[in-house]
């Protein structure tokens, strides 16, 4: 019989950890190549690792809620063959004599030693991950309270759930349940709680993990950024024309449906390169002006959770190469098959609350971006056409579309300029352009 190591995978450049949600197999268990064996969880998405050979759970190095760095083995799995005859693949690592891994194991201790001696916010001996030391300096956790939390990670060790959790009963007291109330500065005096009575008849739901991130995004962006909306009505019967036009041609020769999300992804991306400084974030006193336009689109899931796979380079793609990153992008969303390094990079977001019957929408900023766009639905409406021949009414496509920015570094002018210069290039969409 052979071993193989299953290490935790590289799931993104930003990516150093992740959490064991579950174990879908227990030792001594069957398991096929490719059959998954374990549910993870990081700050982007959750995902499952694959076996990568057929063989028998031997045995699982990490208990359920550890945070398990990349390159770490998590498990070992006995195979047919004879000992020595492990070959690395996919998630394999080469197998290592005994001195090999004694000499790894040491360089970890030591490497971990003096990361914990170097790091000042080490509490009684524990490493927080950069993670756990972001949440709690966004939040201004202080170094009393994280040492009163307990741990679940291997050794105590606090973890992103910890700190989360921390944060929603922070400040609670005894047998009711309490809401923090956002402050002008995360940094300023601790927040009031206001006291939520519950009546016989209410229920009290737990957040799921995806919810809490979602929660804490948004609360954090509202205390960063102060936010301000620009509108503008856009007049588009000619990109519907358009596209009911050629929609079945589209779909015969390119077997992708077109949807008018990714025509207007393509006027967001137009107006970014002739507005540039909108593609921006703050970092202190420094505006980071982004060298890539990578458009984040948010996307419902089926649990009524929200998600954002992003299209890098999208100024670089033409209409049929936006259209199918569109279509790829949101059915894997919505089938959890998204990769970690797809949820992240984004440097301005679009969000369609039309999909809902909305007209328009006040979106939050996903931080650390400068702006996002919410597009309303589409409804026809008498309006004023403009003629050589005089001024008349007709029916027409209307849309509202609305910008939220920073108004740290988007003044009005260029929030308003922004929002206008997509509406123009859907109003004056070509109706006898191809795709």
């Amino acid at each position: 019989m052979a071993e193989v190591e299953l290490i935790m995978p590289k799931m993104g450049e930003s990516v150093a950890e992740a959490t064991i949600i579950k174990w879908l197999k227990a030792e001594g268990d069957k398991i096929e190549a490719e059959e998954s064996i374990i549910e993870i969880a990081t700050d982007k998405v959750d995902s499952e690792i694959p076996s990568p050979e057929d063989g028998i759970v031997k045995k699982l190095l990490f208990d359920e809620n550890d945070v398990v760095q990349v390159g770490q083995v998590i498990a070992i799995i006995e195979t047919e063959g004879t000992s020595g005859d492990s070959v690395s693949k996919a998630f394999v690592s080469e197998t290592k004599t005994e001195e090999a891994i004694s000499k790894a194991i040491n360089n970890t201790v030591s490497a971990a030693v003096t990361a914990e001696q170097s790091d000042k916010k080490a509490i009684n001996g524990k490493f927080l991950s950069p993670l756990v030391r972001s949440i709690a300096e966004a939040e201004g956790i202080t170094v009393s309270e994280i040492d009163s939390i307990n741990g679940s990670g291997k050794e105590g060790r606090v973890t992103k759930d910890d700190m989360l959790n921390y944060l929603q009963t922070r400040g609670t007291k005894s047998n009711s349940i309490t809401e923090e109330v956002p402050k002008a500065s995360v940094a300023a005096s601790a927040s009031k709680a206001v006291s939520i009575a519950i009546g016989s008849d209410d229920e009290i739901i737990e957040m799921d993990r995806m919810r809490k991130l979602i929660s804490e995004h948004m609360v954090r962006s509202k205390h960063t950024s102060p936010h301000v909306t620009s509108f503008v009505e856009a007049d588009v019967t000619n990109m519907v024309l358009w596209r009911n036009k050629i929609k079945n041609k589209f779909q015969e020769r390119e077997g992708e449906k077109i949807t008018f999300t990714p025509i207007i992804i393509e006027a967001v991306a137009k107006a970014i390169k002739d507005l540039p400084m909108i593609n921006v974030s703050v970092d202190g006193d420094h505006i980071i002006k982004r060298g890539h336009i990578n458009i984040g689109m948010a996307t419902a899931l089926p649990s009524g959770n929200l998600i954002v796979p992003v299209i890098k380079d999208a100024d670089q793609k033409n209409l049929i190469g936006i259209t199918k990153s569109v279509n790829d992008l949101a059915n894997r969303a919505r089938n959890n098959k998204l990769q970690s390094d797809e949820v992240s990079g984004g440097t301005f977001t679009v969000t369609n609350v039309g999909t809902f019957g909305n007209v328009m929408g006040t979106p939050i900023i996903n931080q650390p971006q400068a702006a996002i766009m919410a597009i309303g639905t589409i409804k026809k409406k008498p309006a004023v056409i403009e003629t050589p021949f005089g001024d008349t009414i007709g029916i027409r496509h209307m849309m509202f579309l609305s910008l939220s920015y920073d108004h740290r570094v988007v003044d009005g002018s260029l929030g308003g300029s922004f929002v206008r210069k997509v509406a123009d290039y859907l109003e004056n969409f070509d109706l006898n352009r191809d795709f």
